[in-house]
C-alpha cells in the first residue's frame, strides 16, 4: 500500500472528505518531493499536487502517477486552483495541519475558502511513526553515510583541533559520501563542554585527556540518521572510564526493554535504572530516546513515565547520557527499528570507548 492510500483509509476513519497539506515533510510523505509554495490536496478517491514551474521537472521526476500534477503561475494562482477542485469534488470537512500552519494561515486560508478546516493532524501522526520497508532503508542508507564520515573523521581528529573544525570536517564527509544535507546541526562539543547535552561547537581546542562528544546525523531521501559517540584523547581517567562504561551498560539495557507494544515510559526506565543505579541520576537529566524519520524528532518517545505505545517499525533513538557540570559528560546513541519481539539496532559503528 501506497502513502496515499493509507491517507485516504485515515480519511475514511476521521468522516473527512479530504486533507489539504501544506508541510513539506508531510507533503513529501504523501506525493514524495518535498513543495515549498505548493499544496497536496488527498480527497479518498484521489490526489492532486499544485505547484509551480520551478518545481514542474521534478515533480515528473519524483511524484507517483496516481498523484494528479497541476500547474499553477501568473495566469493561474494557487488558491482560485485549489478553491475550484474544492468545488469539483464537493469538498465539505476539509482537514488541515493544524500544528504546522500558523495561526494566521490557518485562518486566513479558512477565510479564502469560506470554510472552516477540520484539524487533522492527527491523520499524519498517527501514520507516520510506523515506517515502511522503504522508509527503513532510507535511514540505513543515510545512518551509514554518517558512519563512514565518522571513521574518517577519527582518524584525522588530534590535541589543537578546535570543535568547529571537527564539526566541520563530518558535515563535509558526510555530504562527500552522498548526503542531502545535516539532519540537525552537528553538536561536537570538548574537555568541560561535553556536560552541556546540546553544546554548540566553538573554537575551543582539543587537549590530550579531554572527551570528545559528536552528535550529528545526516539526510537521505529526506530522511534522517541520528548518532553520537564520545571519545577520549589520548588518555582517559578511571573516572571517565567508569561513568562511559554506566552509559553504555544503559543503553544497552534500554535497547534490550524495547519492542513493539511496550510504552516509551518502560524503554526509558530500564536505561533509567542503571544510571541512578550507579550513583549518577542526577546527572541524567533528558529522555532515553526519540522517533526520527522526515523530521529528527517525531513522536512517540521513550520518556520518563510515557503511556504511548511504541508502534512496530518504528526508528527510536537510544541516546542514555551522564552530565557532570564542570567535568565532563557521555553520550552514546544508536538507533534502533522497534520489531514484535525486540528491536534491531541500525547503528553499526563501534561505542566501546575509543582513545585516539
Amino acid at each position: 500500500m501506497n502513502n496515499i492510500a493509507r491517507i485516504q483509509e485515515k480519511l475514511a476513519e476521521k468522516d473527512l472528505d479530504a486533507v489539504l497539506v501544506t508541510d513539506e515533510k508531510n507533503q513529501r510523505y504523501a506525493a514524495g518531493f518535498p513543495f515549498t509554495d505548493g499544496l497536496v490536496l488527498v480527497t479518498r478517491t484521489e490526489a492532486f499536487l499544485l505547484t509551480d514551474s520551478r518545481y514542474i521537472e521534478a515533480a515528473r521526476n519524483t511524484v507517483p502517477e496516481f498523484v494528479q500534477t497541476l500547474l499553477f503561475g501568473r495566469d493561474k494562482k494557487l488558491l482560485p486552483m485549489l478553491m475550484e477542485l474544492i468545488r469539483e469534488k464537493n469538498i465539505k470537512k476539509l482537514g488541515a495541519e493544524e500544528q504546522k500552519l500558523s495561526y494566521a494561515l490557518y485562518r486566513r486560508y479558512e477565510a479564502l475558502l469560506g470554510m472552516e478546516f477540520v484539524p487533522a493532524q492527527c491523520v499524519f501522526d498517527e501514520l507516520r511513526p510506523s515506517k515502511t520497508a522503504d522508509e527503513i532503508d532510507c535511514m540505513i542508507k543515510a545512518q551509514r553515510i554518517a558512519e563512514k564520515a565518522l571513521d574518517d573523521v577519527l582518524g584525522i581528529i588530534k590535541p589543537g583541533m578546535t570543535e568547529r573544525e571537527i564539526a566541520a570536517e563530518l558535515n563535509y564527509r558526510m555530504m562527500k559520501y552522498g548526503a542531502e544535507g545535516n539532519s540537525f546541526d552537528t553538536i561536537c562539543i570538548t574537555g568541560k563542554k561535553t556536560s552541556m547535552p546540546h553544546g554548540v561547537p566553538g573554537d575551543e581546542k582539543v587537549q590530550p585527556g579531554d572527551f570528545i562528544t559528536m552528535d550529528f546525523g545526516c539526510l537521505k531521501f529526506g530522511y534522517c540518521s541520528d548518532m553520537t559517540r564520545t571519545v577520549a584523547v589520548g588518555h582517559a581517567t578511571d573516572e571517565m572510564r567508569k561513568v562511559y562504561g554506566i552509559v553504555l551498560e544503559a543503553q544497552l539495557a534500554g535497547i534490550a526493554a524495547a519492542r513493539a507494544g511496550v510504552t516509551g515510559g518502560e524503554i526509558d526506565a530500564a536505561a533509567r535504572k542503571v544510571i541512578d543505579g550507579a550513583g549518577y541520576g542526577e546527572y541524567f537529566g533528558h529522555s532515553f530516546g526519540h522517533s526520527l524519520g522526515l523530521d529528527i524528532h517525531e513522536l512517540p518517545g521513550a520518556v520518563p513515565g510515557s503511556e504511548a505505545v511504541m508502534p512496530e517499525g518504528a526508528m527510536v533513538s537510544a541516546e542514555p547520557g551522564i552530565y557532570m557540570p564542570g567535568k565532563f559528560g557521555v553520550r552514546i546513541e544508536d538507533v534502533m527499528i522497534l520489531r514484535k519481539g525486540g528491536s534491531e539496532d541500525i547503528t553499526r559503528a563501534p561505542k566501546e570507548l575509543i582513545i585516539l
